[in-house]
């Protein structure tokens, strides 16, 4: 078949085909029964572990401590952060019902943990004593993607977030803060479509 390589469109022809089937063809991935979502298969995950093993090392040498943080999270606590509100509106999972009962309060299904670790820091940090409090969290998060692209964009991912408090402001910029910006792994750059040219799968 002109420009297909073992059934995978050639790189050059079409980008964004190439890298989708490839992603399914190399067994990485495949669909999820509801709209957007994935199923990382195993070797798609061990390479995640060998990435995540790698990286968790990093991250706790520098003296951050993993946590682990609620998946469900409060509405008013994103309301209170007029930014996330307006910033996440469109891609949140809001979760209205439950044990067959309306809830009191609507629960987000955690698009980030920022607003909830900052609750539960600022209810830990009690004096300069407490700092710098250095905190990791790996964790699954759903944002409600309407043009889903394998591993890049999808309703629900994994992901590595950090969050740290300190004695002075420029503390997370310079310092402790500082050194996990070169945690990063080597990548080859890609010059990408602002556009959404990516695809979209899964469907």
């Amino acid at each position: 078949m002109a420009g297909k390589h073992r059934g995978v469109t050639a790189q050059s022809e079409d980008f964004s085909a190439w890298y989708n089937e490839l992603v399914f063809a190399a067994g990485l991935v495949d669909r999820g029964p509801a709209k957007g979502t994935m199923v990382i298969r195993p070797y798609g995950y061990t390479i995640w572990e060998l990435l995540r093993t790698e990286l968790d090392r990093r991250i706790t040498d520098t003296g951050h401590e993993n946590a682990y943080f609620p998946l469900l999270i409060p509405q008013s606590f994103l309301e209170r952060e007029a930014d996330h509100v307006e910033g996440f509106a469109p891609e949140l999972a809001v979760v209205t019902h439950a044990g067959g009962k309306q809830l009191d309060e609507p629960l987000v299904v955690r698009p980030t943990s920022e607003t909830v670790i900052g609750q539960m820091m600022a209810k830990w940090i009690s004096s300069h004593r407490d700092l710098p409090m250095l905190l990791n969290q790996w964790a699954n998060v759903v944002r409600w993607e309407m043009r889903p692209r394998t591993f890049l964009r999808t309703t629900e991912f994994l992901w590595q977030e950090g969050h740290t408090a300190h004695t002075r402001r420029n503390r997370g910029t310079r310092g402790d803060g500082a050194r996990t910006r070169h945690l990063h792994l080597p990548r080859p750059r890609l010059r990408g479509d602002p556009g959404g040219g990516g695809g979209e799968d899964p469907e």
